[in-house]
């Protein structure tokens, strides 16, 4: 019997190691902390001036230009987790469903921005970190100052998408549901088309001009 004990002690043991690596694996580095591969600028074939790596981190100076940043692959179902902190009064996001053929970076934003000091985020709370910009507001308030690093974490998952942000989930949503659209009817995207569904786009690092920086940045599909 101690000997069946141990035996099935060892499978599950085994189990367990071969999972844990099965989930490690999963997860793939959008930035390498070397090099820009698998990034370039919107609607552009290569990677602009502006962004620069500095021990690890991708980095964007304020003022430097350059544009935003898209990743070469497309995504509809992920669970995205980066590190990013954010100058004194400045603007950025991420946004994940971006459609060159819009023309426009349009796609959904979590919004990365200095809620104490930037004018945007004081007009309303639909702006503010860790919102799905201009439609849905962040449910708690898990921001760290300007110039502090935060971790934060996308999940899409079917039509369920969720935002979190230092270990607090702040925005949850249906796409495609009437609540969402309802919301997105209130908001500057509401003569997008598709906006608001499950569609396979790129991931995006927006240039606002401000200074931003971004590190760790791991997706799954």
């Amino acid at each position: 019997m101690k000997a069946l004990f141990g035996s099935l002690a060892v499978c599950f043991a085994l189990i367990s190691t071969a999972s844990a690596a099965e989930t490690k694996t999963d997860w793939k580095p959008l930035f390498d902390g070397k090099t820009t591969n698998g990034w370039r600028g919107f609607k552009k074939a290569g990677f602009p001036k502006g962004w620069v790596i500095e021990d690890g981190v991708l980095h964007h100076p304020p003022k430097a230009g350059g544009g935003d940043i898209i990743t070469d692959a497309t995504y509809d179902e992920f669970e995205l987790t980066f590190e990013w902190k954010i100058g004194e009064g400045a603007n950025s996001g991420l946004k994940y469903f971006i459609l060159e053929e819009r023309g426009q970076p349009i796609g959904h934003e979590y919004q990365l921005i200095d809620d104490k000091k930037h004018p945007d985020a004081k007009l309303t709370p639909k702006r503010t970190t860790a919102s799905f910009y201009d439609v849905l507001p962040p449910k708690i308030d898990a921001t760290k100052p300007a110039g502090e690093w935060n971790e934060s974490r996308i999940l899409v998952k079917g039509n369920h998408v969720e935002h979190w942000l230092n270990g607090m989930k702040t925005v949850d949503y249906e796409l495609g549901s009437p609540e969402l659209k309802a919301a997105i009817a209130k908001s500057k995207f509401k003569d997008v088309k598709a906006f608001g569904e499950r569609v396979k786009g790129h991931i995006l690092l927006q240039d606002h001009g401000d200074e931003v920086w971004f590190r760790n940045i791991n997706i799954r599909q």
